[in-house]
């Protein structure tokens, strides 16, 4: 497994990842992938290390995809939910992330609703001295790495299976489309995939994606678009922002839709969300406008029939969903092997 370029002991944003270090975790996911199709899917690599998944927020794919993956590298796993935890009689996050560590975790993985918290827990320990590793599961609305680690895999095996890398992205169009505000999703693929050198399209109503959004890239070096400033930004040579979804699809040889996340919208942003899948819902339909061979993808969970028409979510010449879940056991078991190989 290539470790040689691989030197961090957290992984919290995608933001200062480098070419060698997409690399590596492509490649290394590349190797756990075809482990995951022997008959014996389980390899000794973390045997005796605890990792625990300390999930503050819901989730399905990213909780069960993290537990799956340690097991697989022979990791103990425990499993932590706020609801029934001490949190509810007062105890704070710090001292939760301690409680763990006492129980000799190795590394943690961490989701919260609220930005900047795997963050807090990682310099937590780093000030503790303790050798922890802290793996960023989604965090309010900064940013998912593994969700785009596993995306950028996706999408490259795809174009090489026997040599995923970065550098097979280099002048690809890929729009994302969607609830862009409040999507750590996006700010992760948008890091990722301008490290590829790809063309990144964001479409969105102005509400979902206002110019703000384009802080993460610097926008000193930014150009208006040759079409209408109602319609179009470009704050950055790879980076366009749309208000209309065509541009976005023209020529696009992928498409990621994301969910509308109803849960962080705190004021009425779309009139309704049947208007919302007429002007920016994805189907066979509108992506006629991209490549003929283009593929979809999705992070879910997914409204069927709101970002995505349910037929073209369910059908495998276009939807690549249901192989990002099964990448997402692959590039997570990467990133444990990456943190913890150095442990044992």
């Amino acid at each position: 497994m290539p470790t040689t370029t691989w030197n961090r002991h957290h992984v919290l944003s995608l933001a200062d990842f480098t070419t060698a270090e997409y690399d590596t975790v492509l490649q290394t996911a590349a190797s756990f992938q075809e482990v995951l199709s022997r008959r014996t899917k389980k390899v000794p690599t973390l045997q005796g290390q605890v990792v625990a998944n300390l999930f503050f927020e819901s989730s399905t794919r990213t909780r069960s995809s993290f537990e799956l993956a340690a097991k697989r590298l022979s990791a103990d796993t425990l499993n932590f939910a706020a609801a029934t935890s001490s949190m509810t009689k007062g105890e704070t996050i710090l001292d939760t992330a301690k409680t763990y560590l006492a129980m000799g975790t190795d590394i943690m993985v961490v989701r919260h609703r609220e930005a900047g918290v795997p963050n807090a827990i990682a310099a937590e320990m780093d000030r503790l001295g303790v050798r922890v590793s802290v793996l960023n599961a989604g965090d309010g609305q900064h940013e998912h790495p593994s969700q785009a680690l596993l995306d950028l895999f996706t999408i490259c095996t795809l174009i090489d299976p026997a040599s995923p890398r970065l550098e097979l992205l280099k002048g690809k169009k890929i729009a994302i489309v969607g609830d862009i505000l409040h999507s750590r999703v996006a700010r992760s693929n948008i890091w990722s995939l301008i490290a590829s050198g790809a063309e990144v399209h964001l479409a969105a109503p102005p509400t979902l994606l206002p110019k703000l959004f384009a802080e993460y890239i610097s926008e000193e070096s930014g150009a208006r678009s040759q079409e209408s400033e109602v319609r179009s930004y470009s704050p950055n040579p790879q980076l366009f922002l749309h208000w209309q979804l065509e541009p976005a699809l023209q020529n696009a040889d992928f498409v990621m839709t994301l969910r509308l996340q109803k849960e962080r919208m705190t004021a009425h942003l779309l009139p309704s969300l049947r208007e919302y899948h007429q002007l920016f819902g994805i189907t066979r339909t509108k992506l006629q406008l991209c490549k003929p061979n283009v593929k979809v993808l999705h992070p879910g969970p997914v409204n069927r029939g709101v970002e995505i028409s349910s037929e073209l979510m369910d059908d495998p010449e276009f939807s690549l969903i249901q192989s990002q879940v099964t990448s997402g056991v692959a590039v997570r078991m990467a990133l444990l092997y990456l943190l913890g190989s150095g442990k044992a």
